[in-house]
C-alpha cells in the first residue's frame, strides 16, 4: 500500500517544526555567549586604551630610575590588549559554531548542552571552544561555558547521557550523573 506523500508529510510536520525549535533554541544561546563576549571585548578595549593613554602620557616618564609608573602602564596595557585579542577569538570561534541538536545516544562533544545531576541539584553546562567560565542566563536558567581543556569538559567529552562520573574539583571529589544531553 502507498501512502500519500502530502497526508504523511503533514502528520509529521509538528516534529519538524519541534526539532527546528531545538536548533533555534541553541541558536539563541550562541548568539547570548557573542554578546557577552562583545561586551567584554568592548571592556577590554576600553581599558587598553586608558592603560596605553596612562603609559604614553608625558607625565608618566621616569622622574628617577625607581618611578616605573609608564613601564607599569605599559606591562598593563599589553595584558589587556593580549586579552582583548583572546576575547576575540573566542567570540569569532563561536561565530563560527554550527547549532546542532545531540540526542540521547550521541557522545557528549563541542555544541553540547549538558545537564549534570549531583545528590539533589542540577547544572546546565554549554561544551565551547573557547570562553570557559563565561556563564549567561537562558531560559531563566544559568548556563556556565566550559571547555574540552576544563577538568570537567575533558571528563565529559565522550560520554553519553545516563552515564555517571566522578571529577575532582578543588580538591573535593564531585560525583555526577548526565541527566540530559542537547
Amino acid at each position: 500500500m502507498r501512502l500519500p506523500w502530502g497526508r504523511l508529510q503533514s502528520r509529521f510536520a509538528p516534529l519538524k517544526v519541534l526539532c527546528h525549535l531545538k536548533i533555534v533554541k541553541k541558536s539563541a544561546l550562541i548568539q547570548k555567549i557573542i554578546a557577552k563576549l562583545d561586551a567584554e571585548l568592548e571592556l577590554y578595549a576600553k581599558s587598553a586604551r586608558a592603560a596605553h593613554e596612562e603609559a604614553t602620557h608625558e607625565q608618566s616618564k621616569a622622574e628617577n630610575k625607581y618611578d616605573t609608573r609608564g613601564l607599569e602602564a605599559s606591562y598593563l596595557a599589553h595584558g589587556q590588549s593580549r586579552q582583548a585579542a583572546e576575547t576575540l577569538q573566542a567570540r569569532s570561534e563561536f561565530a563560527a559554531l554550527q547549532a546542532r541538536d545531540f540526542v540521547a545516544g550521541d557522545p557528549i562533544d563541542v555544541g553540547a548542552v549538558v545537564e549534570l545531576e549531583e545528590a539533589d541539584s542540577s547544572a546546565l553546562y554549554f561544551i565551547g571552544p573557547r570562553a570557559g567560565g563565561t556563564e549567561i542566563v537562558h531560559q531563566k536558567k544559568t548556563v556556565l561555558v566550559i571547555t574540552p581543556q576544563s577538568p570537567l569538559g575533558s571528563q565529559l567529552l565522550g560520554r553519553k547521557q545516563g552515564e555517571r562520573l566522578s571529577v575532582e574539583i578543588g580538591g573535593a571529589r564531585r560525583d555526577y550523573r548526565i541527566a540530559r544531553v542537547a
